[in-house]
């Protein structure tokens, strides 16, 4: 079975068994059991629900592997011809989610 869901802005197409790399979940730490409640659909081959928008019911259950901070991101800005320059990182943190469960 798989399902698309929503968290962190973003939507994931996930199955069980897969891990996903997702933006960082409130008070959620290593080892701790999630549940994603936005799923917008579930599929297996002949059953497709779609919700509207999400599907009601329907919950996404997972484990966090770990917590960590993702590459650094570079910005710059450049103005022509004023002198301006200006360079700033910026380092995401990102979770990575084992699912487990879909139903």
């Amino acid at each position: 079975m798989k399902a698309i869901i929503k968290t962190g802005g973003k939507q994931y197409i996930v199955s069980e068994g897969q891990t996903i790399k997702v933006e960082k979940i409130k008070e959620a730490n290593v080892g701790d059991e999630i549940a994603v409640g936005e799923v917008l659909l579930t599929y297996n081959n002949e059953d497709v629900h779609v919700g509207t928008p999400i599907v009601e019911g329907a919950v996404v259950k997972g484990t966090v592997l770990e917590v960590k901070k993702d590459r650094k991101v570079i910005i710059r800005k450049y103005k022509n011809k004023t002198r301006y320059r200006k360079t700033i990182g910026h380092r995401q943190i990102k979770a990575s989610i084992k699912i487990t469960s879909i139903s």
